[in-house]
């Protein structure tokens, strides 16, 4: 077993790098993840081009790894009831678990928390950080997930853009049996959360994309959606009329905006949605200015939720999902690099690879 671990690296705005770090010692309360594969996101594409500032560079990207547990303390595994062999989904947050919010569920909310999986800088010792290397440091306070071992690693690191599905959609969203659900954007988390509004029961679910998403679109239908818009190009469609005439007047109850940097699509959301039906905020922007029509808000008695990332319980029923095989999910997967193709990986979910339309890409460091 080698004493150094490799990993891809970003210095800058579409500069990865590959080097080599000296394996960490592993004590008591902490231990060490063989990562099998790392999903690539929409964030993590536009952390690579330089729109989005999550961490410090040098930084390793990855924030959805999967792996299985290589080394652990003997502390550690009783806090995390694993073991040595065990295959573990990771958290992009590291809260502290001691402070107010943390002791009441809120999490997401510590103020104390100082790492975060594929945002934290190499000046962090260890460094092993981001799930776009061969081994990441288990530090104590992360949160681990059990999965299946016989899953292939390409369906069971779906767990993040699946999970993402599970919390806007059923959670934040509060989709209802026989609701409406219209969904802007459809990338890997526009199509999770489809699956996640069929599973809740919805009726009627209407999804967006370009005119360059055709296979994307023609996939959210294959998992439930009963409408698509293409929103650009020579078909191009209004998005609230459509769903106006779709829906006949009556409107969406829930709108889930996903779309990355584009603005105009946080008004259609606003539109689109019913009197007092519930708006989901969950697509980045690049702290861009995007203007807000708060009167549409006040009359229309509209509930307006950002989302922030995914927690423990949506992790949990994601990942449920993805264990029953209920759904066809090897459809979604389209990409499997290397560690020394992560920038290709990073441009082919980009859609800057000609010809190579991408649904879900992951890099898989040990192939």
């Amino acid at each position: 077993m080698s004493d150094m671990v490799r990993a891809a690296v970003q210095v800058g705005p579409r500069q990865i790098e590959l080097r080599e770090f000296p394996r960490p010692r592993i004590g008591d309360d902490d231990g060490l993840l063989r990562v099998e594969a790392n999903g690539i996101c929409g964030s993590d594409v536009e952390m690579y081009k330089g729109h989005l500032r999550m961490g410090q560079y040098p930084v390793i990207p990855g924030h959805e790894p999967l792996g299985i547990i290589e080394e652990i303390g003997e502390t550690a595994a009783k806090r995390w009831g694993v073991q040595p062999g065990d295959r573990v989904a990771l958290e992009v947050i590291v809260p502290c678990r001691v402070c107010h919010d943390c002791l009441i569920g809120r999490y997401q909310s510590c103020r104390n928390r100082t790492i975060g999986h594929g945002v934290t800088g190499l000046g962090t010792p260890p460094g092993l950080w981001g799930g776009l290397a061969e081994y990441l440091y288990l530090t104590p306070n992360a949160i681990l997930h059990k999965v299946d071992n016989r899953l292939p690693a390409e369906l069971a690191v779906m767990f993040n853009p699946l999970g993402a599905g599970v919390r806007w959609a059923a959670h934040l969203g509060d989709v209802q049996l026989g609701d409406t659900v219209v969904v802007l954007g459809c990338g890997q988390r526009g199509i999770a959360s489809v699956i996640a509004a069929r599973a809740a029961g919805a009726g009627t679910i209407i999804i967006t994309g370009l005119a360059s998403d055709a296979h994307k679109l023609a996939l959210a239908k294959e998992f439930g959606a009963d409408h698509t818009i293409v929103v650009d190009g020579d078909e191009a469609e209004d998005t609230v009329e459509r769903v106006r005439e779709i829906t006949d007047g009556a409107m969406a109850d829930v709108v889930l905006e996903l779309t990355p940097m584009a603005t105009g699509p946080v008004t259609d959301a606003l539109l689109a949605a019913r009197h007092g039906g519930r708006v989901v905020l969950a697509g980045l922007k690049g702290n861009r200015d995007v203007p807000v029509r708060t009167d549409l808000i006040i009359n229309r008695a509209l509930h307006v939720i950002g989302a922030f990332g995914v927690d423990a319980g949506s992790y949990a029923e994601a990942i449920a999902i993805i264990e029953s095989g209920r759904f066809p999910l090897e459809k979604l997967h389209t990409h499997s690099f290397g560690l020394d193709d992560t920038a290709l990986a990073m441009d082919t979910l980009a859609g800057d690879v000609a010809g190579d339309p991408a649904v879900h890409v992951s890099v898989h460091p040990h192939s």
